[in-house]
């Protein structure tokens, strides 16, 4: 990821302290928020120091038979003494780095995962478990009551 050296943050964020960037073929969003339940910025008042930020990211990417692979990675930027906290232009890059490495991580256990797993019903899909399609759908044995 290419920093912007003309923003405070490397990247330019909206109102909401949001942006959304493509990295390495991912379409990877970004937020940029502080940790206080305030809406106004100020120091906490029992505390006397401000809030750090927190900069997350994360991709989510979709494949065949409803996959769905994620990645994240979440970057803090602590305040120094009583001040606020001062954007780091790399805060940003770090997280996106972060996020494009859990989504490989990901990827990676996914794939063993596919390669070990072998399907154990072949049925119908009754639920049941016992390749025929006479269940009810509770996946228990149709019970007959007898004279």
């Amino acid at each position: 990821m290419d920093i912007d050296t003309t923003q405070p943050w490397g990247l330019a964020i909206d109102f909401a302290g949001r942006a959304t960037i493509t990295e390495a073929g991912h379409t990877v969003y970004v937020n940029v928020s502080d940790t206080s339940l305030n809406s106004i910025i100020a120091p906490d008042s029992m505390t006397g120091t401000y809030s750090p930020v927190n900069i997350t990211a994360q991709l989510t990417e979709s494949g065949t038979n409803n996959t769905t692979l994620r990645g994240t990675g979440r970057v803090s930027v602590m305040p120094i003494g009583t001040a606020p906290v001062i954007p780091d232009q790399t805060a940003i890059q770090r997280a996106v780095a972060a996020a494009l490495a859990d989504f490989a991580t990901n990827t990676a256990a996914y794939a063993a995962l596919c390669t070990k797993w072998t399907p154990t019903d072949a049925g119908s899909g009754d639920g049941n478990g016992d390749g025929s399609s006479s269940g009810d759908g509770d996946g228990e044995p149709t019970a007959t009551a007898t004279p």
